[in-house]
């Protein structure tokens, strides 16, 4: 018998290209989103996009630059960030 200490994915790093938000998890899996998911990140330098912290034991990813924060829970279940705040127009 064996004993699961821990299943939850982690990252262990992060690719950021034109397209995706590419995630290496620590049991050999790689998964990938549309980084239209993040608009954040779809709007970020590559010098932003390439700056980014593993958070919590491999939990997430945050890029301090933009303010983005992005969890393998959340890629894995297809979750994308929430849309931006349109400004109200003011009449």
């Amino acid at each position: 018998m064996s004993i699961v200490v821990n299943d939850n994915p982690r990252i262990v790093d992060v690719k950021v290209t034109d397209e995706s938000i590419i995630a290496y998890l620590t049991d050999g899996r790689t998964i990938s989103v549309p980084l239209a998911w993040s608009w954040r990140l779809s709007e970020a330098t590559p010098e932003q996009r390439n700056h980014f912290e593993i958070i919590g034991t491999g939990q997430g990813v945050h890029w301090p630059d933009i303010d983005e924060d992005i969890s393998a829970n959340g890629m894995l279940c297809g979750i994308p960030a929430r849309p931006r705040k349109l400004a109200m127009a003011t009449t």
